[in-house]
C-alpha cells in the first residue's frame, strides 16, 4: 500500500467516525425530547451487550476435563462477588481476567 492510500483510509475513518459521534446530537437537539425506543433501548443494551460478552466469553469452555472449565467458573464467581460488593464493572472485570490468567498459566 502507498502512503497515499494509507492516509486516505485514516481520513475517511476518522470522518466517519466523527460523523456517527456527531450525528446523535444533530438529530436530536435540545428542543426535541429524546424518543421513548431511544429511552428504551439506553436501559436495556447495557445488559445485553454484557450477556453476550458473558456468551462469547465463555463459548470455548469445554467439560472433558477440569482444566476446560474449573478455571473459567473460578473467574466468573470472582467477577460476580466483586461486582456484587464494589460495584464497579472495570475492577470486577479486570480482576475477574487476571484470576483466570493466573488459573490457566499456573494452576491447571
Amino acid at each position: 500500500m502507498t502512503d497515499l492510500y494509507t492516509w486516505g483510509a485514516v481520513a475517511v475513518i476518522a470522518l466517519v467516525t466523527a460523523a456517527l459521534r456527531f450525528l446523535p446530537f444533530a438529530i436530536f437537539n435540545g428542543n426535541k425530547k429524546t424518543p421513548a425506543i431511544v429511552e428504551k433501548l439506553g436501559r436495556v443494551l447495557p445488559y445485553a451487550i454484557m450477556g453476550m460478552l458473558v456468551v462469547y466469553c465463555l463459548k470455548g469452555v469445554r467439560f472433558a476435563s477440569v482444566s476446560g472449565w474449573v478455571p473459567a467458573l473460578i473467574a466468573c464467581l470472582v467477577v460476580g462477588i466483586l461486582y456484587v460488593w464494589k460495584r464497579n464493572t472495570l475492577i470486577s472485570i479486570v480482576s475477574g481476567t487476571v484470576c483466570y490468567m493466573i488459573l490457566v498459566q499456573v494452576v491447571f
